[in-house]
């Protein structure tokens, strides 16, 4: 049977789990998945507001010269606009106040790194 086990190894290789990026240290896992949640965050607000600006756009295009469309479209163009400059303002105060203050944030690699406070011994 040991005979057998060994030769099944030979033949079949061996199962190894898959590189994973998440850490083995559960204070690291943590502050590697809330990066994670604000990077996916951001990613949806901006998506979101290019689709938005970008369906002004295509309002606009389609307005026909009606001034009732062509201003709602104005609207929809001026609100994604002032909604990036939002999100960019939200960055830049978030990155002073968690990097720069507080430093519960490392902003390493272009973006935010997140490490949970510990106690020191």
């Amino acid at each position: 049977m040991k005979l057998l086990a060994t030769a099944s190894d030979r033949i079949f290789g061996t199962i190894e789990p898959p590189i994973s990026s998440i850490p083995k240290d559960p204070t690291a896992a943590v502050g590697s998945l809330i990066s994670l949640g604000i990077k996916v965050f951001i990613f949806i607000t901006v998506l979101a507001l290019l689709i938005y600006l970008l369906l002004g756009g295509l309002e606009w295009i389609s307005s026909g010269g009606e001034k009732e469309k062509l201003s709602k479209a104005q609207k929809k163009i001026t609100n994604a606009v002032v909604g990036i400059f939002i999100i960019i303002i939200v960055l830049v105060v978030f990155r002073l106040i968690t990097v720069d203050i507080l430093q519960i944030f490392t902003a390493e690699n272009g973006f935010f790194e997140f490490t949970l406070p510990q106690l020191s011994p």
